[in-house]
C-alpha cells in the first residue's frame, strides 16, 4: 500500500485540528503541514507534490472552490464544509469526495480510501502493457478505469460526455468535454464524425446512409467531417465505392 502525502487547508482551528487528528489515525496518510489559508498553500502543493488536500470551502481570503481550479490537477481534493449547497460546485471542481461539518471518523476514512484507490488505480493503469491502454475518468463521485479498446462510440452532451462500451448496455456519464476527451484517446484509432460524436473506427461494422451503425443507434456523419471519413473508408475498401 503507497502513502498519500496530505496537507490541511482551514480557517477554523478546531475543525483543522479534528482532521489532523483523523490523519494521525490513517496509516496510509502522511501530512506535510497544515494552512489557515488557500495562499498560503500553494508552494507546499506544488514543491513538496502533495497528493491530496483536505480543503475547507468557505474561508475568507480565497475559497476552497476558486483555489481548486489553480493547483495541479494530479493533485486531489476533498472538500470540508459546513454547507450542503456547496455539493455540486464541489463536484464540478473536479473534487474526490465532499465531506460535511462535523466530519466523523468513518466518513473521513471513507474519503481517503476512494483517493488512495484511485492513486493505486493511475499506478496500475501506468503499468499495464502498451498494447492495452487505459483511461480513467470521474462518474458522479466514483473513479472508472476504462480499457480503450472496449469503447464503442462517445457522445457530448454539453458539459458531459457519455462513453458507451462494447460490453455494456449502459454507458459512463463523466463531467468533462468531448474535446478534452479526444485529446486523450489515440489518434489513430478514434475519430471524430460529427461534432457530438467521436467512434473508434476498428469497432465499424456497418455504414448505411451517411450513419454509422452500432446496434440499434445511429451515429450521424456530418458534413465538417464527411470528407476525412470518405476517405478512411476509401482507404480500407476492396473495391471502388461512391462517397457516402
Amino acid at each position: 500500500m503507497r502513502n498519500l502525502r496530505c496537507c490541511i487547508i482551514d480557517d477554523e482551528p478546531l475543525a483543522q485540528e479534528l482532521i489532523k487528528s483523523y490523519v494521525a489515525q490513517t496509516p496510509f496518510l502522511e501530512l506535510v503541514d497544515t494552512f489557515s489559508s488557500a495562499s498560503m498553500a500553494v508552494k507546499t502543493i506544488i514543491e513538496d507534490k502533495i497528493d491530496l488536500v483536505f480543503l475547507d470551502i468557505q474561508m475568507s481570503e480565497l475559497n476552497g472552490i476558486e483555489f481548486a481550479k489553480v493547483i495541479p490537477s494530479d493533485c486531489k481534493i476533498v472538500f470540508i464544509t459546513a454547507f450542503e449547497q456547496y455539493a455540486l460546485d464541489g463536484f464540478k471542481a473536479n473534487a474526490l469526495d465532499y465531506l460535511l461539518k462535523p466530519v466523523n471518523y468513518s466518513e473521513f476514512i471513507g474519503a481517503a480510501k476512494k483517493a488512495l484507490n484511485w492513486f493505486e488505480m493511475v499506478e496500475s493503469s501506468k503499468q499495464h502493457k502498451d498494447s492495452e491502454e487505459y483511461i480513467i475518468v470521474k462518474s458522479e463521485y466514483k473513479f472508472i478505469q476504462i480499457a480503450v479498446s472496449n469503447i464503442l462510440y462517445i457522445e457530448g452532451l454539453k458539459d458531459y460526455v457519455k462513453i458507451y462500451l462494447e460490453d455494456s448496455n449502459s454507458s459512463i456519464m463523466s463531467l468533462m468535454s468531448l474535446k478534452t476527451l479526444e485529446a486523450s484517446l489515440p489518434q489513430d484509432r478514434f475519430m471524430r464524425v460529427h461534432r457530438s460524436f467521436i467512434v473508434q473506427t476498428s469497432k465499424i461494422k456497418v455504414i448505411e446512409r451517411n450513419r454509422i451503425v452500432f446496434g440499434k443507434q445511429y451515429i450521424p456523419i456530418s458534413d465538417t467531417y464527411k470528407d476525412a471519413f470518405n476517405e478512411y473508408v476509401s482507404n480500407r475498401t476492396l473495391s471502388p465505392i461512391k462517397e457516402i
